[in-house]
Order: structure tokens, then C-alpha cells, then sequence
């Protein structure tokens, strides 16, 4: 089963990808790969939701949000930063913005006079230090292969940083079976007290709230929809029940399940 996820070769993505299947193959943006899944090219994707120093990564909020795609499985890996470039003399450092800031400490204290390029990927930064002897790259320390130098190790702000990936696949493989489970909430409404009948929705029957995002719903100024992740399968009734209070809530709007099920620790 061919899975797909960001590119190039040795991003994070690529890593947590092969926890599914050593078949990989990439796209550049997390849309793309929604996209790739929602249209049937390929069976399952490897998306990053959220960074344990950064939070949640809005282009994959969004993109599962518009798509008709179902949550199977849950990733988590650690996310260990090294400085990789031809030498120690560099003036550019270039990854993903997401490593970028999630070095941002280390970056200020040790080369406060670089210049911080954004780009698609860790290994789209690492690829671009190959090139360039002026470019440090921000990766895996594996990622260094024979030609690039290992400037330094665990670079990275917090020692505990970690990244949750979702596997994304067709709706059709959609379960209730799970520990967790995510849906994105369209209220098409907002007065007092309406996120609070969310919430009490699933505190009247003990579910914990795992993560609740609001993001725009693109539809006009102040209008959100939320994706909340909770701790309980939907086939348990009392995630049954709580969702029918939420989609009497939502009635001008829609709720997406998304779907339920379990983590996964990818260690390094």
C-alpha cells in the first residue's frame, strides 16, 4: 500500500510515513497530499497535525477540513534537530519554517547574524545546504549522509519536542474503533455561551477534550468551525450521545467524523 506524504527523501513526514508502509512517495504541500487521498490516487497520507513547542500546523487543519477523508491512525515522533551544512562557515540557515522557529532559541544565541530562509521541507533546507556551502540545512542528524557536516546536534528549544502526524485516508475507511477520535464542528452560528454548549456537551459525559482549534471557515469575517479531538471511540454511546447534542447545536451547519483511532510511537 503506497503511502504518500511531504518531500523530499528524510523530512520528519518521511520518517512517520514508513511506520505505515515502506512504499513512500511525495508531494510538496499538505493540501497536495489531502488532495492525492480525498481523489483516490493513493490509499493512505502522512500529514503533520501538531508540534509539541509549535502547535498546530493550520494547512493540515484546513485541507482535512475541506476534504471528504477519514483519521485512521495517529503518529507521534520525536523530533530531533541538527545543523547540517558543507562546513561551520554558512550565512544562510534554510528548513521549514516550522523548524525554523522551533530552533529559534539556539539560532539566536549561536548565529544571530544568518539569514533565515523558509522552505518547503527539512530536507528541501538539507538538499539546498548540499548545493550551497553558504546554507546550513535544518534536519535529522541522518540526513548528513557523507557529504554534509553534522555542525551540531539537538538544536531544537525543548528537548521533549515531538511531532503528532494523522494518517488521512479514503471516507470509506472510516472506523468507530479507537481510543480517539476527531470531527470538525460547523456551526453556521454565533451567540453567548455557543462554544460553551460544545464543551458541555462532552463534559456531561465525561470525555476529555484532547485539543479544540477554531480556524476562519472562509465564508465571512468571524464565522469559525472547529476541529476537536476527544478521548473516546465513536462507537461508545456516550460519544454518540455527546455528537447528537453537537449536531442539534450545529443544525444550520455540519459536523465531519472524521473518525476514531489509536497512537503510535515512532522512536528515533
Amino acid at each position: 500500500m503506497q503511502v504518500v506524504t511531504l518531500g523530499p527523501e528524510g523530512t520528519y513526514s518521511h520518517r512517520a510515513a514508513r511506520a505505515v508502509d515502506e512504499d513512500v512517495a511525495f508531494r510538496e504541500s499538505v493540501s497536495a497530499i489531502v488532495a492525492a487521498v480525498d481523489n483516490g490516487e493513493f490509499e493512505r497520507g502522512v500529514v503533520p497535525i501538531e508540534n509539541s513547542i509549535e502547535g498546530s500546523v493550520t494547512e493540515t487543519l484546513d485541507a482535512i477540513a475541506d476534504a471528504e477523508i477519514a483519521v485512521t491512525e495517529e503518529i507521534v515522533t520525536p523530533i530531533r534537530h541538527a545543523l547540517l551544512a558543507q562546513s561551520a562557515n554558512f550565512d544562510t540557515v534554510a528548513s521549514h519554517s516550522q523548524a525554523l522557529a522551533q530552533c529559534r532559541s539556539y539560532l539566536e544565541r549561536e548565529y544571530p547574524d544568518a539569514n533565515l530562509e523558509p522552505v518547503a521541507s527539512t530536507a528541501k533546507g538539507v538538499e539546498y545546504a548540499r548545493d550551497d556551502p553558504t546554507v546550513a540545512g535544518i534536519g535529522h542528524p541522518d540526513n548528513a549522509g557523507e557529504d554534509l557536516t553534522v555542525v551540531a546536534e539537538d538544536i531544537q528549544d525543548r528537548s521533549s519536542n515531538s511531532t503528532r502526524f494523522l494518517v488521512v485516508a479514503p471516507a470509506t475507511a472510516r472506523t468507530t474503533g479507537g481510543g480517539k477520535s476527531t470531527v470538525v464542528v460547523y456551526p453556521n452560528a454565533n451567540y453567548p455561551g455557543l462554544l460553551l454548549e460544545l464543551l458541555e456537551a462532552f463534559a456531561e459525559r465525561d470525555i476529555n477534550l484532547s485539543r479544540i482549534e477554531s480556524r476562519p471557515s472562509g465564508n465571512r469575517l468571524g464565522d469559525y468551525l472547529f476541529h476537536i479531538d476527544f478521548e473516546a471511540g465513536l462507537y461508545e454511546g456516550r460519544a454518540t450521545e455527546a455528537l447528537e447534542d453537537v449536531e442539534a447545536i450545529a443544525d444550520d451547519g455540519w459536523v465531519k467524523r472524521l473518525g476514531s483511532y489509536d497512537r503510535r510511537h515512532v522512536v528515533d
